[in-house]
């Protein structure tokens, strides 16, 4: 195999050794999120009505801490419905589609003010998730909580790709506006950090091919395994009678 198929972020012929790199990616929030709200104040018995679930998960824990986690639905955060909105005890409805976190926090702590002194507002998204498939060392899940991740790292995380994988031809499944993308990257070069794909967003399939090698290794694999396998079974008729 061509060293230049191993090599990532190759230059150009021209020797560039600097770009300019795509606009950070700042996720939306959709229906069907979960959102960890997590709020302070100044008045800590009075904050605690508005953490509901923080306060069961430390009550639970507390009275049972050999069961398993709860299993009422979304007893983590809360839950973004079919209309963009999330319900706060005592404040009520907040929309919050189409926002980021960052905003929402900032639309939360407003609707606080009439409640606590000084609030504080932690939000973070746990719908973040990234699929990592095919020839990588670990096929995995990703769970992002900073709510950010590029395609460099997700592979990473991921074991990188092994030495079967095609750099040059990793898809990138997402799905905009109710409509799937495919888009196909080289991730040996360095147009990769100029790509809309190198920042990828919640619920992004990563696959990497396999190469040519790993295909011609598998198709003599498949011919190999049946051809032992009848003769054991051979040998183990003749065995039989002796």
């Amino acid at each position: 195999m061509s060293p230049r198929k191993l090599v990532y972020f190759q230059p150009k012929p021209t020797g560039e050794d600097t770009l300019t790199m795509t606009s950070r990616y700042a996720p939306k929030i959709q229906s069907g999120d979960i959102l960890s709200i997590q709020v302070s104040s100044l008045n800590a018995e009075a904050t605690t009505y508005f953490n509901p679930y923080v306060s069961f998960a430390a009550m639970d824990r507390s009275q049972n801490a050999s069961a398993p986690q709860s299993s009422l639905p979304n007893s983590t955060g809360y839950l973004v419905d079919k209309n963009g909105n999330i319900d706060l005890p005592l404040v009520g409805t907040i929309s919050v589609a189409n926002l980021t976190t960052a905003d929402a926090k900032d639309r939360i702590r407003e609707r606080l003010k009439a409640y606590l002194k000084e609030p504080t507002v932690n939000v973070r998204n746990q719908n973040f998730k990234v699929s990592v498939l095919g020839e990588v060392a670990r096929p995995t899940l990703l769970t992002i909580p900073n709510e950010q991740i590029t395609l460099p790292e997700a592979l990473g995380l991921a074991g990188d790709v092994t030495i079967y994988g095609r750099r040059d031809n990793v898809l990138v499944i997402r799905e905009e506006n109710g409509k799937k993308e495919f888009a196909h990257i080289d991730m040996t070069k360095r147009d990769l950090f100029r790509s809309p794909y190198y920042y990828l967003h919640p619920n992004d399939v990563v696959y990497v091919e396999p190469g040519k090698v790993r295909m011609a290794s598998a198709d003599r694999m498949s011919q190999v395994v049946p051809a032992v396998l009848s003769a054991l079974s051979f040998i183990s008729i003749i065995l039989r009678y002796y």
